[in-house]
């Protein structure tokens, strides 16, 4: 019986750091990420064809830590995420994309 409530106890601390990342939800009228969605996770619902990033990228987050976003899209369609000038990505419904910041622009986390 301990056991098994370990086990229990672990899994319900894992699920806790699992869920530690702040959720933005992009309104439907909204077009861009701002600089200061840095570290969270921004989830995509009935967003525009073409969402872009902050026009300068950005070096840190809020927490100082180098930048960078986790994008959902949950659809209904298929969303494109650029910059002004390099960076262009395209979400398919259900995907999920890691985007963090460099000194040349912007590139996806693998």
């Amino acid at each position: 019986m301990r056991t098994v409530l370990f086990y229990l106890a672990l899994f319900a601390g894992q699920m806790n750091t699992m869920q530690a990342r702040p959720v933005v939800r992009l309104q439907s009228h909204q077009d861009s990420i701002k600089t200061a969605f840095g570290g969270d996770l921004v989830e995509l619902i009935n967003a525009p064809k073409v969402v872009t990033l902050p026009k300068s990228p950005p070096n840190l987050d809020a927490q100082g830590n180098p930048w960078a976003i986790e994008v959902k899209n949950l659809g209904p369609g298929i969303v494109t995420v650029a910059d002004k000038l390099h960076f262009s990505l395209q979400l398919n419904v259900g995907q999920t994309v890691q985007i963090k910041s460099t000194s040349a622009g912007y590139s996806t986390v693998r």
